[in-house]
C-alpha cells in the first residue's frame, strides 16, 4: 500500500511539473468518463441514433480519437508559441 501512494504521488508531481502532459492527462480522463457515460445511456442514445445501433463500436472509437486529436491540438499550439516567446517580451506587455 505505502508503494502504490509513494507512485501517486510521484504521478501527480511529474503531471504538476509538465503542463502538457496534464492537459493531456485531463482530457484523455474526461474521455474516459464521457465513453463510461454515453455506454450508460445507450437507452436513451438509441432514439437520436439514425443508421447506427446504439453500441457501435467504430463511432465511439473515432469520436474519442477525433476528441484525443482535438485535445493535444488545443495544448501543443498555445504551448509551441510560447516556447517560441521570449520572456522579457511578454512580462514587458503585462
Amino acid at each position: 500500500m505505502g508503494n502504490l501512494i509513494q507512485d501517486l504521488r510521484f504521478a501527480i508531481r511529474v503531471l504538476r511539473t509538465n503542463l502538457g502532459l496534464t492537459a493531456v492527462a485531463v482530457a484523455l480522463a474526461v474521455i474516459a468518463i464521457g465513453l463510461v457515460a454515453s455506454v450508460a445511456l445507450t437507452r436513451l442514445l438509441q432514439s437520436l441514433l439514425f443508421g447506427v445501433s446504439n453500441m457501435d463500436l467504430l463511432t465511439f472509437v473515432a469520436v474519442a480519437l477525433l476528441l484525443c486529436f482535438v485535445a493535444v491540438a488545443a495544448c501543443y499550439i498555445p504551448a509551441r508559441h510560447a516556447m517560441r516567446l521570449d520572456p522579457m517580451v511578454a512580462l514587458h506587455y503585462q
